[in-house]
């Protein structure tokens, strides 16, 4: 598998979901509940932000007007990329059980073959969820244990921040192929490392695509759409390796 090869899969099943109505139902509803919780997150912090800095900045004066504008303005910027972080990990364990349902649906449409399918309840819903916590917990103490003493290469002289800035974006290519893998990983009920595998095993093809989908989620408003279309981009290059194998 290549790497130009990891490029085309979000684009392909762009392509794939595009001509499968069917699917469209499992993109939707997740896009329109993630919407729904990141307006009522920024809103809620958009006027208590808001409201602190004009509590803070009160009083008279030219500069302390300025400085209360100049500080409103680097919250909503602040409060607009840490929302869109925010929508990217949780909106992915939000999306978890309709991104199952698309998984095993692709999965049919490319192979002819799936495992067998939970339907949709409260109950499998609450299930799948609990257990994509668990996955995020899992992936945060991955982050931590390999981003933390990365940040000792900063102190290596010339080389540091480069070493540094290489080891921050292979992580997050990594976790974003955790993601996005997940979907049809999870419908097998895999463990985290055997997870972990999938990704070394899809090398360098893996790399590629989870280079391109964390820049792809990484951009706030796109990445309401890019999620589900990385997610099914995931399940597309994970079920034609199963294929290989």
């Amino acid at each position: 598998m290549s790497i130009v090869k990891g490029l085309l899969y979000p684009w392909r099943a762009l392509g794939l979901i595009w001509h499968h109505r069917e699917l469209w139902g499992f993109v939707v509803v997740p896009i329109l509940l993630n919407l729904i919780v990141g307006l009522i997150l920024y809103t809620w912090l958009y006027l208590v932000g808001l409201n602190q800095i004009e509590q803070i900045g009160a009083g008279e004066g030219p500069l302390r007007s300025i400085l209360t504008t100049v500080a409103k303005v680097i919250y909503l910027i602040a409060l607009a990329v840490g929302v869109g972080w925010l929508m990217v990990r949780f909106g992915v364990v939000l999306g978890a059980p309709w991104y199952g349902q698309l998984a095993g649906r692709l999965e049919v449409l490319v192979s002819g073959q799936a495992q067998p399918e939970t339907p949709l309840s409260l109950g499998s819903v609450a299930h799948d969820i609990g257990r994509a916590l668990q996955f995020e917990f899992k992936k945060l103490l991955l982050t931590i244990g390999i981003g933390l003493p990365s940040l000792l290469l900063n102190f290596i002289p010339i080389l540091g921040n480069a070493l540094s800035t290489g080891v921050a974006l292979t992580l997050g290519a990594l976790i974003a192929c955790l993601d996005f893998f997940d979907a049809p990983l999870e419908r097998r009920r895999l463990r985290f490392r055997e997870k972990l595998e999938m990704v070394r095993q899809t090398l360098p093809t893996s790399a590629s695509f989870g280079f391109l989908a964390a820049f792809l989620v990484s951009v706030p408003l796109l990445n309401l759409v890019a999620i589900p279309l990385c997610v099914a981009g995931g399940t597309l290059l994970v079920i034609e390796q199963q294929q290989l194998d």
